[in-house]
């Protein structure tokens, strides 16, 4: 799918059966979860700019990178985007951390916002936006447009598995959003659950019903 990246990794295939295995506790779903997230950082990171400084080592002067501009800012879909969140940070803890709350809607499945806190000089960093399930699309699709909204001229989003219906609904919406996600699944079922899936992320993570 053009624009969508599903990083080919034995470890990150790995950990992914381990999520979608109903038998998974809750402590481990999060630890995995954890895991897998910063690995996704790792390949959504890859074109980071960098610029040379001088620094010393232990034993000379040396001209060496870091990254350039402004850092990253995360932002989570909650309340299961937090759950991909922590990992991220985990790589690349000096990130600024925004958070769009939404809710689906359970008769027509779109999109509601009851929260948004970004920080406030958000338009001028590069954006990595989360969320465990691209489903219907319907959640991340407007998170995005919030997120341009804002201000938002750099993103990326981030998702654990994705439906190809959801695929379609976000890259119709956001053609200029690369979509990096861990496995694409078949189908979305009557309900708008992923097939074959690993149930609600939002659930699993934080042991509800």
């Amino acid at each position: 799918m053009q624009n969508v990246t599903v990083p080919n990794h034995p470890l990150l295939r790995h950990k992914i059966t381990l999520l979608r295995d109903r038998f998974t506790p809750t402590s481990m779903f999060r630890q995995v979860a954890r895991e897998i997230s910063l690995l996704m950082a790792y390949e959504v990171t890859r074109d980071l700019p960098l610029e040379p400084i001088d620094i010393e080592t232990p034993l000379e002067p040396m001209r060496a990178e870091h990254l350039a501009g402004k850092k990253l800012c995360i932002v989570s879909i909650l309340r299961a985007g937090n759950g991909i969140l922590e990992g991220m940070l985990d790589l690349v803890p000096s990130a600024r951390v925004g958070h769009i709350g939404l809710y689906r809607d359970p008769a027509t499945l779109q999109a509601i916002e009851y929260y948004l806190k970004l920080p406030g000089d958000i338009a001028e960093r590069q954006v990595i936006l989360v969320d465990p399930m691209l489903a219907t699309g319907n959640s991340a699709v407007a998170a995005a447009t919030r997120l341009k909204q804002s201000g938002v001229t750099a993103m990326k989003f981030v998702c654990l598995l994705a439906a190809p219906e959801g695929i379609a609904t976000f890259t119709e919406a956001h053609p200029d959003v690369p979509v990096f996600a861990g496995a694409i699944d078949r189908e979305l079922d009557g309900h708008g659950y992923i097939r074959p899936g690993l149930g609600d992320a939002g659930d699993r993570f934080y042991g509800t019903r």
